[in-house]
């Protein structure tokens, strides 16, 4: 009797791969809907076609394919899903199902599928350079460098793994290896503006300042105008004692592009043109750029913490520290309440509780420490 069973269901089985793989699709109107970009339309077309439960792997790949290019991700997993279950070596599968996760944001699970493939395939140039990318997003930076290397190997021209195989080289001062790995690339595709501006960043590192401002300019040449560029020419200019070109360079860039670098050299480029005062101009610019807007608020949190290990003289040094980067009202009042309360000095107390109603502080927002500040100036004298 269970043998009856078992032929009657087999033969279900069969009957329903049968009557998928045989399953009569619109190609024409299938072929449309690509062709239109519709790809909803065509996942909702071929799901209405096909009848569960699908077992053709040929059914389940059309499936997932529209799924995924219709930006229905989660549907499009669970079809490839399906014929990973039936062909769990099938690489075109697992790729889709690592770059699926990988769109999803499941680094994890995607790393595991690409993992898959090489188990098999230790030649997959596209599996090593998903590998890199998935490996610096948790910043593994030993897998980094070796997925980088290994896709490299297999094809040293392509140019994103080539560039940043090369910059990761020259982050970590390794120019040769970077020279040499971007030699290979640019023969290959001499006028790449990714592979470019990789040996710009190398010719840069490496102080080859002639070559650095003939890529440069070649990265000009192209349209590429960046603050990045434009910086590295200037500095390469300067360091030719082109002072007249360097100094070009540097003003040309708008304000949102420069940084401490542009003024800095900016300041010793117009020194070398003996102008002076605008030397002084911008290096003064360089020396507020190099600063960090909240150096004055972390000179104060370090005060606060020794005024509460009642190390008073260390708390007034730091206060006076922050003054120099930013003369906000808050820090005089906190020089006035220490002086006041800590230390009983009545003529540094009213100093800084003047100074800090002298910055006109918010209203709004202080009121309480101003009214405070001249109680307390009333009661001191002033």
């Amino acid at each position: 009797m269970k043998s009856i069973v078992l032929f009657i269901a087999m033969g279900l089985l069969i009957n329903s791969v049968y009557a998928q793989e045989t399953t009569k699709i619109d190609d024409a109107l299938l072929l449309d809907y690509y062709q239109t970009q519709r790809f909803a339309d065509a996942a909702d077309y071929l799901k209405k076609t096909y009848q569960e439960p699908i077992n053709s792997t040929k059914a389940l790949g059309q499936l997932a394919y529209t799924s995924n290019m219709a930006g229905r991700l989660a549907d499009a997993e669970g079809y490839y899903q399906r014929i990973y279950n039936i062909d769990s070596t099938n690489t075109l599968v697992l790729f889709s199902l690592g770059s699926l996760n990988l769109r999803r944001g499941n680094n994890a699970k995607a790393e595991l599928y690409y993992k898959r493939i090489l188990t098999n395939d230790t030649t997959n140039f596209m599996v090593y350079k998903q590998l890199a990318t998935i490996s610096s997003d948790k910043n593994d930076f030993d897998n980094y460098i070796y997925y980088l290397q290994k896709a490299n190997r297999i094809n040293p021209a392509e140019p994103d793994v080539a560039a940043d195989l090369s910059d990761f080289y020259v982050k970590v001062k390794f120019n040769a290896l970077a020279e040499k790995v971007l030699t290979l690339a640019i023969t290959a595709d001499p006028e790449n503006i990714i592979l470019l501006n990789s040996l710009m960043r190398l010719q840069y590192a490496q102080k080859k300042w002639p070559e650095t401002i003939s890529t440069c300019l070649k990265l000009v040449d192209f349209g590429n105008n960046s603050a990045q560029v434009l910086i590295k020419l200037g500095v390469a200019y300067y360091n030719t004692k082109n002072y007249e070109c360097s100094l070009a360079t540097f003003v040309s860039i708008d304000d949102i592009g420069q940084n401490e670098t542009s003024y800095y050299y900016t300041a010793l480029a117009y020194k070398a043109l003996k102008d002076q005062n605008m030397s002084i101009a911008y290096m003064e610019k360089a020396i507020t750029e190099g600063i960090s807007e909240n150096i004055g608020s972390y000179y104060g949190e370090i005060a606060d913490s020794n005024e509460k290990l009642f190390r008073y003289k260390k708390a007034i040094t730091a206060y006076q520290k922050g003054l120099q980067f930013s003369e906000t009202p808050m820090i005089y009042y906190a020089l006035a309440s220490l002086y006041d309360d800590h230390l009983k000095d009545k003529k540094n107390a009213v100093k800084y509780y003047k100074k800090y109603l002298a910055g006109k502080p918010s209203v709004e927002k202080q009121k309480s420490y101003i009214d405070y500040s001249k109680s307390r100036l009333a009661t001191l004298g002033r």
